[in-house]
């Protein structure tokens, strides 16, 4: 369990972290190197930075798009062809960052089961 917590909460500061000096898909190197660095059970693997990385996104994507009422938001909305609603705008991209984050996890604990010699 203490595996669990420290991996959530170490993949979330790192990658609002690196996120204020690097590209978006830093997360995912966050991700790989967490996920060889601390091996979990193969469900948890994916689902902790998964859930770690769409929590973060969420919150960010709604703090900056409350920032400016919703303005950009909506209009991306709109161009996604999602009506205008600005929740499933969200919540989308929570899922694609949690996505990119857990397929990276499972990638670093697969490669940590292939190099690592028992």
């Amino acid at each position: 369990m203490i595996k669990i917590v420290s991996n959530f909460v170490i993949t979330m500061i790192l990658v609002y972290v690196l996120s204020l000096f690097l590209p978006w898909w830093s997360l995912m190197l966050v991700a790989f190197t967490l996920g060889w660095l601390i091996p979990l059970s193969k469900i948890t693997q994916f689902s902790v930075p998964f859930s770690s990385v769409t929590i973060l996104w969420i919150f960010q994507a709604y703090s900056l798009s409350s920032a400016n009422d919703f303005i950009l938001s909506k209009k991306i909305a709109t161009l996604l062809m999602l009506d205008g609603q600005i929740s499933l705008l969200i919540l989308l991209t929570g899922l694609i960052g949690g996505l990119s984050a857990g397929i990276s996890g499972t990638l670093g604990y697969q490669c940590r089961t292939l190099f690592h010699k028992k």
